[in-house]
């Protein structure tokens, strides 16, 4: 059977005044797929995670999840159709416990679920990220890798359709950053269907089926992980003209 389309943009463009952020974006990610969604700093990748997500409003062109027109609602609305993220920056409610973390996932996402099934769901989240221990541990006591984990097992409630993942892996020591690739690896096993932002090329290469490349708000490049870091379009962009 044909994969089919999880999602497709379709010429997005994001104004911030005379700022365009997002210049006539087009790319699709078939179901089961992980793209990398990569380029220098200040190339719009965030943007275009937020304009996904529905934290942004799109100014021009749309966006579709599994056919359905998503841009223009909600991030509510989206995160109901299926759509859960992870932040450049961790976000936490520090207040609340591990546990109580996760299940914030499952009340507002995709699948709400209440009472015992919550709870069993958020465990079993936990010890997918290798957090089974920290159950009731207050935030603080975290790690940053431990906090990046619990962020995930709470995108991962919902169940979702489509996951983002926007630099989840910044900012980890050598150790840590090869705990986060082979978790997200072990999504990718499981078939989930995923955006990875991110600037560690190893992980890039080897978690990704595709990428796409941005710069200035452009899509510059498409294809493989191995394609687009050869493409002297993309090496000019990361590393100047003398190195194209």
């Amino acid at each position: 059977m044909a994969a089919r389309s999880a999602l497709s943009v379709k010429n997005a463009t994001k104004n911030f005044g005379g700022l365009i952020a997002v210049n006539q974006m087009s790319f699709d990610i078939e179901e089961h797929e992980v793209l990398g969604l990569i380029g220098p700093n200040g190339s719009g990748k965030t943007t275009m995670m937020n304009l996904i997500s529905g934290a942004l409003r799109i100014s021009s062109g749309h966006i579709q999840l599994f056919g359905h027109v998503i841009s223009g609602q909600s991030a509510s609305q989206i995160s109901r159709l299926g759509v859960a993220r992870t932040f450049q920056l961790v976000r936490m409610l520090n207040s609340m416990t591990v546990l109580e973390n996760v299940e914030a996932g499952g009340v507002f996402g995709h699948r709400k679920l209440w009472g015992g099934s919550l709870q069993m769901q958020a465990v079993e989240m936990l010890e997918k990220v290798g957090m089974g221990d920290a159950v009731y541990s207050p935030i603080s006591a975290l790690t940053y890798i431990d906090q990046k984990r619990v962020e995930l097992a709470r995108a991962l409630m919902s169940d979702p359709r489509l996951l983002l993942l926007d630099e989840w892996l910044a900012g980890l020591n050598p150790s840590e950053l090869q705990i986060g690739i082979d978790l997200v690896n072990s999504l990718r096993e499981e078939g989930r269907t995923i955006i990875v932002v991110e600037h560690v090329m190893d992980a890039i290469r080897s978690l990704c089926d595709r990428c796409v490349v941005m710069n200035s708000g452009y899509k510059i490049a498409e294809g493989t992980p191995a394609e687009v870091l050869a493409d002297e379009e993309v090496i000019r962009a990361y590393l100047g003209d003398d190195h194209a």
